[in-house]
């Protein structure tokens, strides 16, 4: 028996069938999107920071670990100073490099080094064989030209003389007199060429222009001689006027006023131990040097005995009143550079600084400051060679080592 379907019955769910999701708005979704990239951002900048932190505090630890350990101290204050010394360059009074006048071959030479010699002494001779070929043509040439405007004057006068009876014609006159004037011009340059290569010629000795020494030879016998003290031409003697010699010294700016022109200054010399030669103050530059602030004086001193030698180094002994109170530092603490005498100070705690100053008396182990340094200035004590203005450095103070910047 067939079962038949009851219309009024519902059919049956099923329980797996998948239920129906509402889609995710457009405005959600770009919130999503947009806290994400936020989280990013902090993410990565978090990283970044983090790293920069830790790049300075390497690059700190790099400049500490380089910055060069010193003591400090102060320096000690001295007597007020009446004198100080400074270093002086020797110079000849006259010095002169000799150059030939003219190009040849040396033929011989006559004094060598350390040989004195009077002005006007011989030197060397100098063969010039194309020169004087030169001057020989010259002159033939002035022969020729005396000839030609000796025989157009002697037209221009026979033709001046007819041309008052109408004989000859005023156009032949006149050539012949502007023929006559032309000629004795060429006589006259002709005159002057022969002047010149006779006085090039009388180049081929060379002579001592001062008295003086031989300090230098550069020629020999043989050797070809270029004319002229530039380009080619060689210096074939250096001569010194050494009889008087002139010391310069650099006079700080604070003395400028207490040195006057025929002071006696006295200089001593380090080859000449116990021994005080004294020199006049000549002459001044009337100005102080903007770079070093200095001024530039010059001390004549006689040297006629010969015991002073162009070139050397000269202590420099200036007098004057007192100017404030002066510091004594170790010999050690001075700096020297081309701009010269330096001291390093230590200053913001941890920063050295370079100043100038000027010495004055000196016994080896310390030096007396008479300008340049104040009372609580922290002076470096053995400052390395490498030291320089605004360099960052380690203070060490005795019994225990500090960094100056508070570590």
């Amino acid at each position: 028996m067939t079962n038949k379907p009851n219309p009024n019955q519902q059919p049956a769910h099923h329980h797996d069938a998948a239920p129906q999701q509402k889609p995710i708005s457009p405005r959600k979704a770009l919130v999503g999107v947009a806290l994400l990239l936020v989280v990013a951002v902090v993410l990565a900048g978090v990283g970044i920071l983090s790293r920069a932190r830790a790049d300075k505090a390497l690059a700190v630890r790099t400049t500490e670990l380089a910055a060069p350990s010193v003591i400090v101290a102060t320096p000690k204050t001295g007597a007020p100073v009446e004198s100080f010394v400074l270093p002086g360059n020797v110079t000849a009074f006259t010095d002169s490099p000799i150059y030939a006048r003219t190009s040849g071959y040396l033929t011989r030479w006559y004094f060598d080094i350390g040989a004195r010699v009077k002005k006007g002494a011989l030197l060397a001779e100098i063969a010039t064989p194309e020169l004087d070929q030169q001057l020989a043509q010259a002159e033939s040439d002035l022969v020729t030209a005396q000839a030609t405007a000796n025989n157009a004057r002697i037209q221009a006068e026979r033709y001046t003389g007819l041309v008052k009876s109408d004989a000859v014609s005023r156009q032949d006159t006149d050539m012949f007199v502007n023929q006559a004037e032309a000629t004795a011009a060429a006589v006259k340059s002709a005159q002057a060429n022969v002047r010149r290569l006779r006085e090039l010629q009388s180049f081929e000795k060379v002579y001592a222009p001062f008295d003086g020494v031989v300090t230098a030879r550069n020629i020999d016998t043989g050797q070809l001689i270029d004319a002229g003290g530039s380009g080619a031409g060689k210096e074939l003697f250096h001569l010194q006027a050494i009889q008087t010699l002139r010391v310069y010294a650099n006079l700080p700016q604070l003395y400028s006023q207490n040195v006057k022109r025929g002071a006696k200054i006295d200089l001593t010399f380090a080859e000449h131990a116990g021994k005080t030669y004294q020199g006049t103050l000549e002459r001044t530059a009337d100005a102080i040097d903007p770079a070093s602030r200095t001024l530039l004086v010059e001390i004549d001193v006689d040297n006629r005995a010969g015991e002073l030698l162009p070139g050397s180094l000269a202590q420099v002994h200036f007098k004057t009143p007192p100017a404030g109170p002066t510091f004594i530092v170790p010999s050690a603490a001075l700096i020297f550079r081309k701009e010269g005498l330096r001291v390093g100070l230590v200053v913001n705690g941890n920063v050295a600084h370079l100043v100038p100053v000027v010495i004055g008396e000196d016994d080896g182990a310390t030096v007396q400051i008479v300008n340049g340094l104040s009372a609580g200035d922290r002076v470096i004590q053995d400052p390395p060679d490498s030291l320089i203005e605004g360099e960052k450095v380690f203070v060490e103070s005795p019994g225990s080592q500090t960094n100056a910047g508070g570590k």
